[in-house]
């Protein structure tokens, strides 16, 4: 009874600590849920939930905590082999004290007999220990919340590695034999481990998870094992798979291209290497792409190839190919919701702060002019028809690049009006005298440096477009008025009127933009003397 009475005591100081201190909870990896009651955060949470490979669980999953008890294992001078056992190639397992999941009473056993062993024996031996009751492993709720964050392998990870390994690409990439049933090293067809290991289990190839454990772990223990000073990569949960713990993976600036002979400017093709004839049917000019400058921009490959390193229509074909389920190679490169695609992932990039004030409420995807398309399809290029795989291709390709001309400005100063007055719709408030000048200013300065909307930008007036939406470019522009009326039009809905045309346009690029003003009416408009 007193122990309880001590336990209830001291649950209540906890509380009073917590709600006093809650307000540094998350300096400490701690999250108040929705119950208010702040709950731990970690890495290294593993579900146990073996059980339902064997139909529906009859009680909650069992939350695991790994780091904690390969650290005590580490403190006992015992190390992975405790929990984990090894096949007659000397692989470990990555399922806990068995190989192969046999039958639910055998799996179930595992577990209880094990677990519950281990934690009976460190109490005995005097020590804390873990849960020897079901209730107190399976709970409904537990007070440990994942923060498990995946980590894959950029662009600087890979150089480092690269650099460690003295460029023995064979030491992690390998390819499989069907026919031999062994794995081998394929030089020069390196891909990324993704591309064979998925997120499950397939027939004779590992989950990416059981892959990533088995050869990148096992490799830093091992590395580590053989010199205890040598500097590797983390061998705990945390280390890998904590927010915290990847921002402090040290990054390298700028690292040098990847080794692969690709190549620095191609034509995205619509006929595959090797086929018997150019599809005749594709009438639209060939893009010359920058495959270099692309590599730049992103951290890693499978950004673009993220089925194979392969060129796009190798899958995604004209008419459309099971090995590219069956998405044709138009909507591979245009469709708007997957950041694979060119115009995806242009789209993403227009959510930058930068951009969105303009690009936020515009239409999304291709405008249906022959301008939009020549941005990429430009004029001089060849047709698909042309392209013969020669080896100039690349260099006329590069040609064309160079003689697209970037804009990153807009009109001279005197052509942009210093001020604009808005007295449309004069009544409540004074007429609204509009920095007009500045606001253009600031957003060519905001994209100054973008390529993609240098490239894009086909004109000085484009930048306009932000808020003269439908109207010619021009250094001249319609006003607002021209399209929306003072009330809105019945037979247009979707068309707001003047009123609403400025509320929108206005206050919703400052909200893109991240722009804190203006908080009330009266910071655009005075208000009329009464």
């Amino acid at each position: 009874m007193e122990k309880g009475r001590r336990l209830l005591r001291w649950t209540g100081v906890i509380a009073v600590v917590t709600a006093l201190t809650g307000w540094g909870a998350g300096v400490y990896g701690l999250v108040p849920p929705a119950t208010g009651v702040y709950m731990e955060k970690r890495a290294d949470i593993i579900t146990i939930d073996a059980m339902k490979a064997f139909g529906p669980l009859e009680r909650p999953p069992v939350v695991y905590r790994h780091d904690r008890h390969t650290e005590v294992l580490g403190q006992k001078r015992k190390d992975c082999s405790v929990c984990h056992l090894k096949d007659d190639k000397g692989v470990m397992s990555i399922r806990f004290q068995r190989l192969q999941n046999a039958d639910k009473d055998a799996v179930m056993k595992t577990y209880h007999d094990n677990c519950i062993a281990c934690h009976v024996q460190t109490m005995t031996e005097g020590e804390k220990a873990g849960p020897v009751t079901c209730g107190e492993c399976h709970v409904k709720s537990p007070a440990v919340l994942s923060s498990w964050q995946a980590i894959g392998m950029d662009k600087s990870l890979h150089f480092r590695h690269s650099q460690k390994l003295d460029k023995k690409c064979e030491l992690c990439h390998h390819d499989y034999n069907a026919e031999t049933k062994t794995l081998f090293y394929a030089k020069g067809q390196e891909g990324t481990c993704r591309y064979c290991h998925k997120a499950q289990t397939e027939d004779n190839r590992m989950s990416m998870r059981e892959a990533a454990h088995l050869d990148c772990v096992a490799c830093h223990r091992e590395t580590k094992a053989q010199n205890a000073q040598a500097e590797v990569g983390p061998i705990f949960c945390g280390g890998c798979h904590d927010p915290q713990e990847q921002l402090g993976i040290a990054k390298v600036e700028n690292p040098p291209r990847m080794e692969r002979s690709q190549p620095n400017t191609v034509f995205v093709k619509t006929t595959p290497k090797g086929a018997a004839q150019p599809d005749e049917a594709v009438r639209a000019k060939a893009v010359p792409f920058n495959h270099q400058a692309h590599e730049g921009y992103n951290d890693t490959c499978r950004a673009c190839h993220h089925a194979s390193l392969g060129a796009c229509v190798d899958c995604h074909t004209v008419l459309g190919s099971k090995e590219g389920q069956f998405v044709k190679l138009e909507d591979a490169m245009h469709r708007l919701k997957s950041e694979a695609s060119c115009l995806g992932c242009h789209t993403v990039q227009q959510a930058d702060k930068a951009c969105a004030g303009c690009h936020a409420s515009m239409a999304k995807g291709l405008k249906q002019d022959p301008q939009s398309c020549q941005t990429c399809h430009q004029e001089g290029a060849p047709s698909a028809a042309e392209l013969k795989g020669t080896p100039d291709e690349p260099m006329l390709a590069a040609m064309l690049l160079e003689a697209r001309t970037p804009v990153r400005g807009t009109y001279a100063e005197e052509d942009i009006p210093e001020k604009v007055v808005i007295k449309k719709l004069v009544d409540q408030y004074e007429a609204v005298e509009m920095p007009h000048r500045k606001i253009v200013q600031a957003l060519v300065k905001g994209i100054a440096e973008d390529n993609l909307a240098a490239y894009y930008h086909r004109d000085p007036g484009t930048v306009c477009q932000g808020c003269h939406h439908n109207a010619p470019v021009s250094k001249k522009p319609s006003q607002c008025a021209s399209c929306h009326g003072k009330p809105f039009e019945p037979g247009n809905l979707l068309q707001p009127g003047l009123l609403g045309a400025y509320h929108i346009q206005c206050m919703g690029c400052h909200k893109e933009m991240g722009i804190a003003k203006p908080a009330g009416c009266t910071e655009c408009h005075k208000a009329k003397p009464s």
